[in-house]
């Protein structure tokens, strides 16, 4: 056989198992899901006619700004995710593909799932007003502090829960507020000693604060460029990576001073 022709028909066999998994793909649900800007909600304000921040024990302070937290919106743990989807997910910029096993923890069903999630959030509640209220040297009995988010599950609100705390007890320390009355929005993961951590969908999460009026966004730092691939028109980067770096960025940004960026 001529070797030209030899050659075509290595490469028709070798390809043969490659198209026949293409084929199977094509049916087959992937360990993928689908992930979209989700929706912001403003921890300043009220969820459901309820304020996303009580306190008791202190007065609170009067707010204009917002301090907006982010979600991705993602299609569920159960949901079959096709070749297809992946496909169309990948030429779009306003979604995303991402290993089903980081955004829903593996081996759970639904419910068991959305508990997961519920009980980080509650975690990430009290780690939240943990780490304020230290940055603040006050202790929980000399005040109380509620949070009520409903519908929102997972850890990525905490920074945006103890800026809230910080802004409604203290403001920016010298009588006006922490936000200097814009709408600031971020994410990212807070513990007690205000340290702060990375999250996923960061991308995303941008577009989600820029769809709803933000003009500037906290992003933890490790994920700045993330942040930065595909970064929303009118949206200013701040990096943080403690609780008390956020606060001096925040008075900073309000005074015209230096303020880090990415």
């Amino acid at each position: 056989m001529h070797p030209r022709h030899s050659r075509l028909r290595n490469l028709a066999i070798g390809s043969a198992p490659v198209v026949a998994l293409l084929a199977v793909a094509g049916f087959a649900p992937l360990p993928f899901s689908v992930a979209q800007p989700g929706l912001t909600a403003n921890v300043l304000g009220e969820d459901k006619g309820t304020p996303v921040i009580t306190i008791e024990g202190r007065p609170a302070r009067h707010t204009t700004g917002q301090l907006r937290m982010t979600t991705i919106e993602a299609t569920g743990p159960s949901a079959d995710v096709g070749i297809a989807d992946v496909v169309r997910a990948w030429f779009r910029t306003d979604q995303a593909v991402m290993p089903r096993d980081s955004v829903y923890p593996s081996g759970g069903s639904d419910k068991e799932i959305t508990e997961h999630n519920q009980a980080e959030m509650k975690e990430s509640q009290d780690s939240a007003t943990a780490a304020a209220l230290n940055y603040l040297h006050l202790g929980p009995k000399q005040v109380k502090v509620t949070l009520n988010l409903a519908d929102v599950g997972g850890p990525s609100a905490g920074l945006l829960f103890s800026l809230g705390i910080v802004d409604k007890l203290d403001g920016n320390g010298s009588g006006g507020e922490l936000t200097g009355g814009r709408t600031i929005a971020g994410t990212g993961t807070i513990e007690a000693d205000g340290s702060v951590g990375a999250v996923g969908g960061v991308s995303l999460k941008t577009r989600a604060a820029r769809r709803d009026g933000a003009t500037v966004f906290l992003v933890p730092k490790a994920e700045c460029s993330d942040a930065k691939a595909e970064l929303p028109g009118g949206l200013r980067l701040i990096p943080v990576t403690t609780l008390s770096g956020a606060v001096s960025a925040l008075k900073a940004l309000d005074k015209g001073g230096s303020v880090p960026s990415c």
